[in-house]
């Protein structure tokens, strides 16, 4: 169970990374970001380690893999557009 949570953390410090760097912009903070990936799979291995039981590992890591980018997805924000003015009256 060692190496699946190790294993975990280390995927979802990859994918953070990832994440941080393709989309620079999108994210709160660098560390949040980088704090929230490998905690999300650590849960998630974690989470699919009681269900499944042990002698799982491929599919315990692949697990931590959707729930660490799902909560990734989660912390992101919109992309930058152009503000929209609303149309209509002046205020009286």
């Amino acid at each position: 169970m060692i190496f699946e949570v190790l294993g975990s953390a280390v995927l979802g410090l990859a994918i953070a990374l990832a994440a941080v760097r393709r989309l620079p912009g999108r994210f709160p903070t660098r560390s949040l970001t980088l704090a929230t990936g490998p905690g999300a799979a650590v849960f998630g291995a974690l989470l699919a380690h009681t269900v499944l039981g042990p002698g799982w590992a491929p599919a315990v890591l692949l697990v931590a893999v959707g729930v660490c980018a799902a909560l990734l997805s989660l912390l992101l924000r919109p992309g930058a557009r152009p503000a929209r003015r609303l149309q209509g009256s002046a205020p009286a």
